[in-house]
C-alpha cells in the first residue's frame, strides 16, 4: 500500500455502503466530504475524477474506482488480511462475486421496479428479469446463512446487505423473516453501528436536518 486510499463521500447516498466497508477494513480510507444539497459533486474538479457526478468515488494510487460493489471489491483486495474475500484460489471466489454484484444488477432495478409500480411487457429484455425471480434468487442467496458465504462473513454481505435494506426499508421489498434476520445480523456488526454513527455525524456536520 503506497498511499492513502481517498474515498468521497456524502450521507444519504450509496456512500453509506462505502462507508460501512471502511469500517469493517479499520478505517484506511480518508474520508471527503461532499455536500450534494450544494451540488459539490458536480463542481468540475469532482467530474474530473468522476464524469458521472456520482457518490461514492475511491481514489488510490492514482487510480479512480466508481460503483459502491466496485469500490468494496477493490478494497477487500487492497486490504486482504481482513480477511473480507477469498482468495482468487478459494471456490468460494465465484459465489463472493455472484452474490455482490447481483445487488446493483438485479435487487436495485428490481426495487426500482416496484417502486414505479411499472410492469415489463418482456422482462427478459431487462438484465435482472422479473422481480419475482429476483426474489426467489435472494431467498437462495440465504438459505444457507448465516452470510452469503456460508459462515464466512464477507464483503458481498455488505453490498447484497446494505441493498436488500435499503429495499425493505421504503417498502420495495416484504420484511420476510428470512430478509430481515439477515438484515439484522449484519448491522449489529460493530463497523455496521459505526459507520451509522459516522454519517449521523457527517450529517450534522454538513447541517441537515
Amino acid at each position: 500500500m503506497t498511499s492513502t486510499p481517498t474515498l468521497y463521500h456524502c450521507p444519504q447516498t450509496r456512500g453509506g455502503t462505502t462507508l460501512w466497508m471502511n469500517e469493517e477494513l479499520g478505517a484506511p480510507c480518508s474520508v471527503k466530504l461532499l455536500d450534494i444539497k450544494k451540488a459539490e459533486h458536480k463542481a468540475s474538479d469532482y467530474l474530473a475524477i468522476n464524469p458521472m457526478g456520482k457518490i461514492p468515488t475511491l481514489v488510490h494510487d492514482g487510480v479512480t474506482t466508481t460503483e459502491a460493489a466496485a469500490i468494496c471489491a477493490y478494497l477487500a483486495d487492497a486490504f486482504a488480511d481482513r480477511g473480507l474475500a477469498p482468495s482468487t484460489s478459494d471456490a468460494k471466489r465465484g459465489l463472493y462475486y455472484r452474490w455482490m454484484f447481483f445487488a446493483p444488477s438485479c435487487i436495485e432495478p428490481a426495487m426500482l421496479d416496484k417502486f414505479s409500480g411499472s410492469e415489463r411487457q418482456n422482462p427478459g429484455s431487462a438484465g435482472h428479469g422479473r422481480v419475482e425471480d429476483v426474489l426467489t434468487s435472494i431467498d437462495h442467496a440465504l438459505e444457507n446463512g448465516p452470510y452469503l458465504l456460508g459462515d464466512q462473513f464477507s464483503a458481498a454481505d455488505i453490498v447484497f446487505g446494505s441493498t436488500l435494506n435499503f429495499a425493505m426499508m421504503f417498502g420495495a421489498f416484504d420484511k420476510k423473516p428470512l430478509y430481515t434476520e439477515y438484515v439484522d445480523r449484519l448491522m449489529a456488526r460493530p463497523a455496521a453501528k459505526t459507520s451509522l454513527e459516522k454519517n449521523a455525524a457527517y450529517t450534522a456536520e454538513l447541517g441537515w436536518e
